[in-house]
């Protein structure tokens, strides 16, 4: 029997995610607890907790909204009945998703400018300031500025369905992730392999927030319904498979991009001296194990739920989701822990 089948038990889901995404920033910031530079002045810890928070939350609202989008697309061409319910809910969650998306996005900015700023209040100046100055600060403008865009999209699918193509919520979902994901340390600084980190830095994020986001709405909109499950958990799952690879293998060359070009830094020693280091080890061995996870649904649990026979597909999905968003969390740490010291 499914363990998370009907009713508040499958909100679950949010919660382990949630859960994994709070102890990866705890174990990041733990590992880059003695990272501070030389000179730089150190922000209060409301800054220091707060900003990988803020972000994390920003990450997983993002990792929902896109999931919930994709939904109709894995439903297909040809829906069982049902569908038309279970799509209904999944706008209406999207739009709620998207808005929690926009206030980490705010929450975000106005902590990085504090984290600029130390030890001064924030004020609509110095926000002004580090969005024209500063990348980061730029990027989360643009981001503000297309989930704000979708919110107004996803109202207008709440209202007449899906005669709001699910592709235009997909494209502008996936656009606001893509200028995040050109500042921080992954962001290319020098030439030979700039072009090609470029790519890497965006792929890891799409294909991130497909696989984790695809996994939480499938689960939790379909998993009271069987029928629907066996039906559209096959199209999520070769989706998923590629996600998987792509994931690991740009986490894993973006880590390694960031200490190779940094100066007087030995990458492979870096890896394990450092707590950027570790903490790429650690996010790499997070997206694994989450891998592994979703591999046995595959193969062991999904011909079982073809078969109409008991399968614990909940239990695994809600393991898998916790993993990945310890990988979030570490991410929210990684983007501004420093490379050198720690």
């Amino acid at each position: 029997m499914n363990t998370i089948e009907t009713g508040a038990p499958r909100y679950a889901l949010f919660g382990w995610t949630g859960v994994g995404a709070l102890a990866g920033v705890l174990a990041g910031l733990a590992l880059t607890a003695d990272g501070s530079l030389p000179g730089v002045v150190t922000p209060p810890p409301a800054v220091v907790v707060g900003l990988p928070v803020a972000k994390a939350v920003l990450d997983l609202a993002a990792v929902t909204t896109v999931g919930l989008s994709i939904l109709p697309l894995l439903v297909g061409l040809r829906p069982r009945e049902g569908s038309a319910r279970v799509l209904a809910r999944a706008r209406r969650w999207a739009v709620i998703a998207a808005a929690v998306w926009l206030a980490g996005t705010l929450a975000s900015l106005a902590l990085e400018t504090a984290d600029v700023f130390p030890g001064r209040p924030v004020t609509f100046g110095e926000i002004g300031w580090y969005v024209t100055n500063i990348g980061s600060g730029n990027a989360l403008l643009i981001v503000a500025g297309c989930v704000l865009g979708y919110l107004v999209i996803g109202l207008f699918a709440v209202r007449y369905g899906e005669s709001v193509p699910a592709e235009l919520r997909i494209g502008v979902a996936v656009f606001a992730l893509l200028p995040l994901a050109a500042t921080g340390h992954a962001a290319p600084t020098g030439p030979g392999l700039r072009g090609i980190n470029t790519i890497s830095m965006h792929l890891h994020v799409i294909t991130a927030v497909l696989w984790t986001g695809g996994l939480l709405a499938v689960i939790m909109l379909m998993v009271a319904d069987r029928a629907l499950l066996a039906d559209v958990l096959p199209r999520y799952s070769l989706l998923a498979t590629a996600c998987v690879f792509l994931t690991a293998g740009t986490g894993a060359f973006n880590g390694w991009f960031v200490l190779y070009e940094t100066p007087g830094v030995h990458w492979y020693a870096a890896l394990f001296d450092t707590g950027y280091g570790r903490i790429v080890l650690l996010k790499v061995a997070a997206i694994l194990a989450a891998g592994l996870l979703g591999a046995r649904t595959r193969f062991a649990l999904l011909p079982r739920l073809r078969r109409q026979q008991p399968a614990a597909i909940g239990t695994l999905a809600a393991l898998e989701l916790g993993v990945m968003g310890v990988a979030y969390g570490l991410a929210a740490v990684l983007v501004r822990a420093p490379v050198i010291g720690g």
